[in-house]
């Protein structure tokens, strides 16, 4: 496991990509680069807002909280769909079970939700680095809208540098991405 040491937390206080309020918005300019490229979701919210604008991400990462509070039951309802995988990731955490997760689920042809037990804000790093490159992640900026992180090397990288400052074996997590 890895853990998000209180140094770096301001890394992560600037988005990692454009900011939207729209679905419709992103998914254009994310259709416009790869539209057959996989799109996946960090956040109750977010997965809800793409489901609602027609674009159910291909994976999902929803721990049934949005602001450190429980969603409301029309969100809950709408993301809890298809097929549903647990995983468990403490909060501020980067979970081996977490990646694993991810990596199974970007193989999969179906759309895979991961049920969260804990947190799943920092699922970012991991999806980017997991997801091939022409992928889409989006995660919520609170109070702002959706963040739009286009998979691309240097993304990678980026994610890549964040997760090796953080407490833990860096090695082990990363390995189900590197294998």
């Amino acid at each position: 496991m890895l853990t998000l040491p209180t140094a770096l937390r301001a890394a992560f206080k600037e988005p990692f990509g454009p900011v939207y309020a729209e679905a419709d918005d992103l998914l254009a300019d994310a259709s416009s680069e790869d539209a057959d490229a996989p799109l996946v979701a960090v956040g109750d919210v977010v997965t809800f807002h793409l489901r609602r604008a027609g674009r159910p991400p291909d994976v999902a990462v929803v721990d049934g909280k949005t602001k450190r509070e429980a969603v409301g039951e029309e969100i809950r309802r709408a993301v809890e769909t298809g097929r549903l995988v647990e995983v468990e990731n403490e909060p501020g955490t980067v979970s081996v079970a977490l990646v694993e997760a991810l990596v199974a689920a970007l193989d999969d042809p179906d759309p895979t939700t991961l049920l969260v037990e804990g947190e799943e804000d920092l699922a970012t790093l991991p999806a980017v680095l997991a997801a091939p490159v022409g992928s889409t992640v989006v995660y919520g900026q609170p109070d702002e809208g959706m963040v739009r992180v286009a998979v691309t090397d240097a993304a990678k990288s980026e994610m890549r540098d964040l997760l090796a400052r953080f407490d833990g074996d860096f090695d082990a997590v990363v390995a189900p991405i590197d294998a």
